[in-house]
Formats: structure tokens, C-alpha cells, sequence
């Protein structure tokens, strides 16, 4: 036996590995696009001014971007916490509630921001389906993909009992209502539509199919619970 070959990574770690590197490839393309719109509202939201930066798309996005070190920084802070009472899998469990709540409320967020003529213009509904596809656009389409996706693929690897795509895809369903009922109870000067619920919750399955690999086999485990403490020998 030769003892000088090296050991090749296990298959897991380097999908594992394959899978961040396209992620920070994805994450630093969208920066390299987006990064004009962007600095247009760096100014007003260094400087704490609300008119200009949280009210503003470009202004959510360039504050989730900044946060985002916090929200790993969270992460870590609840692993450790659930390492030192012994939970099982504390890393992935703190990672799933960070990333659902970091990756969501920004979009709901930005769909909830008032129009020209909010509080004026009553509520306009649209429950023709598919009809409101052909204006969202190509960049509406994705945007609206977006809005749930990390809640469908957090909330599987999260929670047991959503470890399943036709469950996510209710869930993404029941979210999206509610945001859709609130845009025209508080008369937002947004149109609630029904194509909106279906690309939001489409978004949110995908999401949870992209996740598949890790809340597959995570399901039949408990989730945040210790580790049974073993007993001494005899």
C-alpha cells in the first residue's frame, strides 16, 4: 500500500464547497451590477437619514448587504449557545433562523413601501390569474421569485414539519396572502394580485428544492433538542 496518496475530500464537502463558491460567485455579480443604483442611496443611508435610504429599493438592498456581517455574527452567537447546552446540529439550526428571517423581511419590506397615492387611492385587486404576468417584466418576475425564497429555504432545514415542498409552497401561499391582504387593507397604492401569490410562493418551493439535500436528511432527527447524555459504565 502506498501511504504518500493523498486523501481526496469527502463528495458531501466538496459539494458543500462547489455550493459556496457560487454563491459568493452569484453575490458578487449582483454586487458588480447593481453597484451604481447602489452607491446613489449610500450617502443618505450613511448618514442615518430615513427619506432617501430604508424608504428607497436601492437603500433596503444596500442595508441588508451591510447587515449581512451582523447576521452572521448572530448565527454564530446562537450556535455557540446551543453547542454549550448540547444541542445537536446547533450551527445549521441558528444559520436556517438567521438566513429566514435576514433573507426575508428586507423583501416585505420593500413590498410594503407606499406609493404616490397611499391613503388617498382605494385598494385595486386583481384575481384574473396569469393576467399580470405579461407587465410584471423579466426583472418583476424575478424580484417577485425572491420574496420568500429564503423562507423556503431556511424553513425546511428549520422545521421538521415543513420538510416537504408542497408544504412550503403553502406556506410561501399563506405569507403571501397576508402581505397581499395588508397592501390593500392599509391602501398602499399597490394592486393585490393573484399572480403575485403564485410567483411568491413558486419562489419560496424552488427555494426549498435548492435546500433539498440537507432537510431531507435532517427530518426524521429532532431538531432542537440535546443530545441524550450517555451513561456511565459499569
Amino acid at each position: 500500500m502506498k501511504h504518500d496518496v493523498p486523501l481526496s475530500a469527502p463528495p458531501r464537502r466538496k459539494g458543500g464547497f462547489v455550493l459556496l463558491g457560487l454563491a459568493v460567485l452569484g453575490l458578487a455579480g449582483a454586487l458588480f451590477v447593481l453597484r451604481r443604483p447602489l452607491m446613489m442611496s449610500a450617502p443618505r443611508c450613511a448618514a442615518g437619514r430615513w427619506h432617501g435610504c430604508l424608504d428607497t429599493f436601492n437603500g433596503v438592498v444596500l442595508m441588508t448587504l451591510v447587515t449581512l456581517p451582523l447576521a452572521v455574527g448572530a448565527a454564530w452567537l446562537l450556535a455557540r449557545r446551543r453547542r454549550g447546552a448540547g444541542v445537536s446540529s446547533a450551527w445549521p439550526l441558528s444559520l436556517a433562523e438567521v438566513g429566514m428571517v435576514h433573507g426575508t423581511v428586507p423583501f416585505v419590506w420593500m413590498i410594503l413601501m407606499p406609493g404616490a397615492g397611499a391613503g388617498t387611492v382605494p385598494g385595486r385587486v386583481s384575481l384574473v390569474p396569469l393576467r399580470d404576468l405579461v407587465t410584471m417584466g423579466p426583472l418583476g418576475i424575478g424580484g417577485n421569485l425572491l420574496v420568500f425564497a429564503a423562507l423556503g429555504f431556511f424553513a425546511a432545514m428549520r422545521f421538521a414539519a415543513l420538510a416537504s415542498v408542497p408544504r412550503v409552497l403553502a406556506l410561501g401561499v399563506l405569507c403571501s396572502v397576508l402581505v397581499e391582504t395588508a397592501q390593500y387593507v392599509l391602501r398602499l397604492d399597490r394592486v393585490s394580485s393573484v399572480d403575485d401569490v403564485l410567483v411568491n410562493a413558486a419562489g419560496a418551493a424552488l427555494a426549498s428544492l435548492a435546500s433539498r439535500r440537507w432537510w431531507r436528511t435532517a427530518a426524521g432527527t429532532p431538531s432542537d433538542r440535546p443530545g441524550p447524555a450517555l451513561a456511565p459504565a459499569a
